[in-house]
This record gives structure tokens, sequence and C-alpha cells, in this order.
């Protein structure tokens, strides 16, 4: 709309009864409520339900709770406070350690200050004089980040008694937010900087409705009960201690052996597909890794060692002995496409403040494969990979959108190059009529990407398969074949997994399934639970009877009351309990006991044994 010159935006917010507006765009710009135009303009209202919106209403928020933290430990100093989704956080120094105590006093502190309805105030000052305000409250991050800032004029804002350096822009006033919950604190390196302090991170969810806050809230608690760091020890799977190293995953037998389940379902879906299976080493000298561009590109990611006064860059990637696999010899067109598939170790210097249990971590296998191919050959074989992926996704269960990633400005190859790659991708996808969202500058350094994002069943997206096409590392490595014209012919390298991640995977299962995964990945299939000490020995005939049989089995030897040792079971999340008492001693059959479904009768052991295979074979 256009507003003339003396509008006050916020007096003409109030006059007209606007109570969602929270800020302006003047003539493309954002700007505060609280300003006078100074001329003719054009004006369009900021509601607080808009991304834009919310994040102004959080990035306020952020501000209102340090000037909690200010109230409560007047010694206090900040870092940053920007939005996040969902909410806000601020990284702060307070001298100790905060508590969940810390948590309710600050945030009944915040209450006070949106009861007190202050207004945000914005002013501009030299730099210098930004630099010198900080410096006598004591607080040295603010100086580093002004320090930082090229702009010789800056912005601050106050509300009340407190006072921020801010870009803005903020809410009207304090009262406007209503709806805030503070959830957690957690460790945070100055600028993400190993090397500098470690200062707290106080996080905080904002919504412009309670509903809203009420549903996010339950969504959360949702989220904790499934956090697969908690099943993970609960269900004996996996665990990672300091002593061994952070981002370093040590694998119980229960683990392992979901691991393995899934790596053999891998393995064989894999080779229906044409895929033959390679191995490379996991260190390459350096050499290498300069010629594929990740030295130049990836180094900050990896980690390099010494042998014999040569350099070795330990692979966080498997592309390169695949490559190495290709070029063993010479390949005729006849012989393309070739499909080079891996379970591959891969290592990734990650930094400690991003390590989260199995979802990212510093070692971790990846089903990694290559396939080279001929240019014509190229469409089918994005298409098999994107059916692929529709297979798999399929069985587990899991609906996923398509983004195609551009090219980054960290990169490899010829625009050319790039165009032919992103072209191949997009007319894949267009072929087979999938809907696809562009995410501009986010591909590999060396080519353009289809990036799967499977949700899982609390609504939560999680990046897993990927697709790349890439000109530029058959370019580097010279790889070639002989086409039916007998010249030498370059071939076009698809870089893709499936799953991404197994550790990432798994935790995914873990979380998306609750622990109680189907019974055809079930680590445990059957726990067999004699009644008393009296029935062990009908109970290990039949223990051993299942074994035999292949199904994946555990005997109860804990001398408690059978009341308890179905309690164990239910919470080890085991799908089918095996109960043996003097009924199924005189009958020679065994009760069986679903978790979910409680009491399902009796059934002869050959009677169970084959329910079991028809209920994994359906992998149900």
């Amino acid at each position: 709309m256009k507003l003339d010159k003396g509008t006050n935006l916020l007096e003409y917010v109030k006059k007209n009864k606007l109570k969602d507006i929270v800020a302006a765009k003047v003539n493309g710009k954002v700007v505060d409520l609280d300003i006078t135009l100074d001329s003719d303009s054009d004006v369009e209202f900021i509601d607080v339900n808009s991304k834009e919106g919310l994040d102004i209403l959080r990035h306020s928020a952020a501000h209102i709770m340090a000037q909690a933290i200010q109230k409560l430990f007047p010694d206090a100093k900040f870092a940053i406070g920007p939005a996040i989704e969902n909410g806000f956080y601020y990284d702060i120094d307070v001298g100790r350690t905060l508590g969940e105590d810390d948590l309710k006093k600050i945030e009944k502190e915040m209450k006070k200050i949106v009861g007190a309805n202050y207004p945000f105030k914005r002013r501009e000052l030299s730099k210098q004089e930004a630099v010198e305000y900080f410096k006598q409250k004591g607080d040295e991050y603010k100086v580093e980040i002004i320090e930082d800032i090229d702009d010789d004029v800056v912005s601050f804002y106050t509300q009340g008694d407190f006072t921020d350096l801010c870009r803005g822009p903020h809410i009207p006033s304090t009262g406007y937010l209503k709806y805030f919950k503070l959830l957690s604190v957690a460790g945070a390196y100055f600028k993400g900087d190993e090397n500098r302090p470690m200062l707290q991170r106080v996080y905080g969810a904002a919504f412009a409705t309670k509903q809203q806050l009420d549903n996010y809230l339950r969504f959360l608690k949702e989220v904790k009960k499934r956090d697969h760091r908690k099943l993970g020890k609960q269900l004996d799977l996996f665990s990672i201690t300091d002593e061994v190293g952070p981002g370093l995953i040590i694998w119980h037998p229960k683990g392992a052996m979901l691991r393995y389940l899934i790596e053999d379902f891998e393995r064989k879906e894999h080779l229906k597909r044409g895929y033959e299976f390679v191995k490379g080493p996991e260190i390459l000298r350096t050499d290498l890794w300069k010629r594929s561009g990740h030295f130049d590109h990836y180094r900050e990611n990896m980690y390099f060692t010494e042998i014999d006064n040569q350099s070795f860059g330990i692979k966080p990637m498997n592309c390169l002995g695949h490559i190495m696999v290709y070029k063993s010899k010479k390949r005729s067109y006849r012989e393309l496409p070739k499909r080079y598939f891996e379970l591959g170790v891969v290592h990734r210097h990650e930094k400690s403040g991003v390590l989260h249990g199995l979802l990212r971590v510093r070692e971790f296998t990846q089903d990694d494969a290559h396939i080279f191919c001929r240019p014509d050959q190229l469409n089918d074989e994005i298409i098999g990979v994107l059916n692929f992926v529709q297979d798999v996704m399929g069985l587990f269960g899991f609906e996923y959108d398509l983004e195609i990633s551009t090219r980054p400005e960290n990169s490899i190859g010829t625009d050319e190059q790039w165009e032919l790659a992103t072209n191949a991708l997009i007319n894949a996808l267009k072929s087979t009529g999938k809907k696809y969202d562009i995410n501009e500058g986010d591909g590999a350094f060396y080519g353009p990407k289809i990036d799967v994002k499977l949700k899982d069943a609390i609504g939560r997206s999680w990046q897993c398969a990927t697709i790349q096409c890439d000109f530029t590392l058959p370019e580097r490595f010279n790889l070639t074949y002989i086409d039916e014209d007998g010249k030498e012919k370059q071939p076009v390298m698809v870089h893709r997994v499936i799953l991404g991640s197994i550790e990432r995977f798994i935790a995914i299962l873990i979380e998306n399934y609750e622990g109680d995964f189907p019974l055809w990945i079930a680590p445990v299939q059957v726990r067999v639970i004699p009644v008393s000490v009296k029935h062990e020995e009908y109970a290990n005939k039949v223990y051993e009877r299942l074994k035999d049989s292949g199904v994946r089995v555990e005997f109860e030897s804990r001398n408690e009351t059978l009341s308890k040792k179905i309690r164990f079971g239910e919470t080890d999340k085991i799908p089918y309990l095996v109960i043996v008492g003097d009924k199924e001693i005189e009958n020679n059959n065994i009760a069986v006991r679903k978790r979910k479904e409680g009491d399902l009768g009796c059934f002869s052991i050959d009677e169970f044994v084959k329910h079991i295979e028809e209920e994994v074979s359906s992998r149900r």
C-alpha cells in the first residue's frame, strides 16, 4: 500500500487495529514499526504469523532473554543471539554452568519483562563508540564482533535497562512476546572455534499463538521419548565414551546385529541391480587427494598422516578407490555401465560441538556406489538409482522429498560441465514425473546432486540418499573407454548412496520406530521365558530348536517372577516372548506373546517358526 509522508507506522497499525503486525517493509527495506515516513512510500506490513514475522519475534525473544540474564547475572557477557527454526538462542558467559533451576528463574524474569511492555528503541553509533561502550562493560565478545563489522556505523537496541548491538528490526515492545518457553542449555565455542572459549548456549522456543507453542512442546516431548541415544543405551545397541573418543561408536552385540541385517539386505539389493562389490583402502596418498580436488576443497574435513616421510589422507569418501578400480584396465563401451558398490568406512573431521550420537560422527560407513557410464546411458542410470531409492524407502515406510542442489562457490569444473550435469539430473526427474525443489549453491564441489529428504513417523525431515552427477573427476583422472568408433571417450561418473551413513540411518530407524523394529531387522526376534527354574530344561530345548531354525532368539535366565520377566521383555522391546510352563511341557508346545498385542495362544514350535518366517519374508 501507499502511505503518505509523515505517517508513523506504529500509530497507523494501532489506529487500524492491525494487532498481528510486528514490522514493515518500506520501499522494500525491512524496518521497525516505530518510524515516521520521510516521504510518500510503498509499505508492506509484516504479520507475526509469517516466516519473516516469526523471525523478528524470535530474535526479539533472544534480546528479552538476554535482559533477564543480565538482571540475574549482572556480570554476564554476551556473544550472539539469533532467531532459529522454532525459537532462538543466546551464547553467554556467566562464569558458571547454568542448570534447570536457572532456566526457570530466567523464564520467570522474562515474563516480568514482557509484562512491563518495554518499547524497543533503536539508535546508531559509530563503530568506535560501540567498541568503547562494550569495553566499558567488560564484554570482550561484543567488542570482537563489532571489530569484525565492515560498516562505520552500527545500530543498538534498548529495551528497559538492557542495550545490545543489533541490526534489527524488532517487535515494537516486549509485550508482543506472549508464547515462549526456555528449553535447554548446551556448550558452544565462541565463533564455533574449538580453540576459543566455551560459552553456554541457552535455547528457547517462541510462537505467535499458544496452540503453536503447545504443539511444539508436545513434539519435543515425543522427540525426547524417541531419542536414539537414550534408546541405544536402553536397548544395549551402542555406546560412545570419552575414553575412546567423541564421535566414535562402539557397537554392542545387538547393535552390531542390527547393522549386519541392514548391510546384508543392502548387499543383496545391490547384487539384484547389477552392482559389483569392490573395496578401497582407508588411506590413500595425499597426491591423489590433491589431484581430485579434495585437498583444496575438502581438506578441513579430512585427517592426514605420514608414513615413511610420505603424506597420506584418510578417506572421507570412497570415490577415489572406485576410480582406481575403473582405471585398472582399458574399458570398452560394451562394458558400460560399471556399477561399483562398497560399504566403505570413512572418516571426517567434525568439530566436537556438532557431534550428535549416531547422527553426526567422525567415523561411519557409507553404502557408497559409483556408476561409470556413457553419456547416452546417464538418464537411465539416474532413473535406476531413483527407483532404487523409492523401493528401499517404501520398504521402511518412509515418504520423502527431492531437491536438486546446484553449483557451490567452492567448486571445480567448467560451466559447461556443470550445466550438463545439472540438466541430466533435472531431465531424469522430469522423465519420472517426480516433483523437486531447487537448493541453490549446495552441490558437491565436483558436481550437482539430487538430495533425498525422508520424513519420519513424527514429521521430521532427514537427509539420506543422494545422487551426484560428475563430469569433472573423470576428466581429472583421465578416465576413458573405447567407443564403437574406436576412439577414446570420457565416461560420466554418478556418485550415489541409498541409505547414506549406516550410522545415521540406524539412528533414524531407532527414532522412527521408537526402538520397536520390524521383525525382519529386530536384533532379537524372540525371547524364551521359563516360568520357573523347573521349566528351564524344556525352555532350553525350545531355545535350541528356534536357534537351529534361524530365529534370532535369547534365553531369559534371570531368577525373577514371570510378570517381571514379561515386563523386561516389554522394556527391551522384544517382538515375541515364548513362555514355557507346566502346561506347555505337558502339551509339547509353547505359549506366544506378541509385543503390543498380548497373548496369541499356544503353538507347536514348527508352527511358530513358520509364523516367524512368514512375517520376516513379508518384511512387516
